[in-house]
């Protein structure tokens, strides 16, 4: 493996921002992977484990440790389930599935990033989340440098989240996950704009995969090469949840306020919808940094953006809408080098 130094680290993020890697390595292998740590460790480094950057926030100062990313390939699969590594691009692996007429990842197609990043915020989108098909997730643990293999129930998988964002992050690298799948089943249709794109008939995979590729792309949540509306790290802010009686307060003040429901008669709120309501419509500009002009939750670089560009709307953002709906919006990227 090599180990290069102030490696510029805007170019692996889809932001587009962001100083240098004081260290910067690639591991292709699980030995790699520990090879990277080892070194960190034999110098006191702080690691950043780095893998599509489609969900990165990275500082103007760079990162002063080592920044090790995740590029383990390679997608097999046994029967109806179907393992990738960690490094292997997230859309491919969907498409993969879909071609091999097996549901359960045709709507979160599109999705930037990669396979390894899918389990620690327990992506979603389109009415399908990866908990619902990830069965095991491998991973180097750093408290032991030992590889566990984790099953679905060991994972803590929640909205958005799992341990290895919340009680265990930052123990573990994911190497590896296996997902299964249904093959010759049917694709999934909970979502309103999948539902209403196919008008009550029962599509294909294919057809749900490529139906979910074009809503992305209207609303520039499609990584397209030159698409300056593309340039950002997807939504910026997590749907807030809150409980029945909160809601209950805010729907008095804000009857039009759509929202959902979720366990334990909790409401979920579109962040969208609370963005747009505080003044940060669709195509706000504000010096070299935005509003995508096709989704309210995208912050765009419009070039030539800085982090701390980037941070500073984000705050106004949050402010505002803390300030006219009592809410906290969370933001869904990793700030790295803060």
């Amino acid at each position: 493996m090599i180990i290069r130094e102030n490696v510029p680290l805007a170019p692996f993020t889809t932001l587009g921002v962001g100083g240098a890697a004081r260290y910067f390595a690639e591991a292709a292998t699980e030995a790699e992977a520990l090879e990277g740590v080892e070194f960190a460790r034999s110098r006191n480094l702080s690691l950043f484990v780095l893998g599509g950057g489609s969900n990165v926030v990275i500082a103007d100062a760079g990162f002063a440790g080592l920044v090790l990313k995740i590029a383990i390939a390679g997608i097999s699969r046994r029967d109806a389930i179907f393992t990738a590594g960690a490094g292997c691009d997230w859309d491919a692996l969907v498409a993969q599935t879909v071609d091999a007429g097996c549901a359960g990842l045709e709507c979160l197609s599109g999705i930037p990033g990669t396979v390894g990043g899918t389990p620690v915020q327990n992506v979603g989108a389109y009415g399908q989340d990866v908990s619902e098909t990830i069965v095991e997730v491998r991973a180097l643990d750093l408290q032991s440098l030992a590889i566990k293999t984790m099953v679905n129930a060991e994972c803590g998988f929640a909205y958005r989240s799992s341990l290895f964002n919340t009680t265990e992050r930052g123990r573990y690298i994911i190497l590896q996950v296996s997902f299964a799948l249904r093959p010759g089943g049917e694709p999934t249709l909970r979502y309103a704009d999948l539902e209403k794109y196919f008008a009550g008939r029962t599509p294909t995979l294919s057809e749900v995969r490529n139906a979910v590729r074009e809503i992305r792309h209207s609303k520039a949540m499609l990584l397209v090469p030159g698409e300056e509306d593309a340039r950002s790290a997807g939504s910026f802010f997590k749907n807030p949840v809150v409980t029945q009686a909160a809601f209950e307060a805010l729907s008095n003040k804000f009857p039009q306020m759509p929202n959902y429901p979720v366990v334990d008669s909790a409401r979920k709120i579109p962040a969208a919808w609370l963005v747009e309501h505080a003044g940060f419509t669709k195509g706000f500009t504000k010096g070299a940094v935005g509003i995508s002009r096709k989704h309210a939750l995208a912050i765009v670089n419009r070039g030539g953006a800085t982090t701390a560009d980037i941070v500073a709307l984000q705050d106004e953002i949050r402010a505002r809408v803390r300030d006219k709906f009592g809410i906290e919006l969370q933001p869904e990227p990793v700030f790295v080098g803060f």
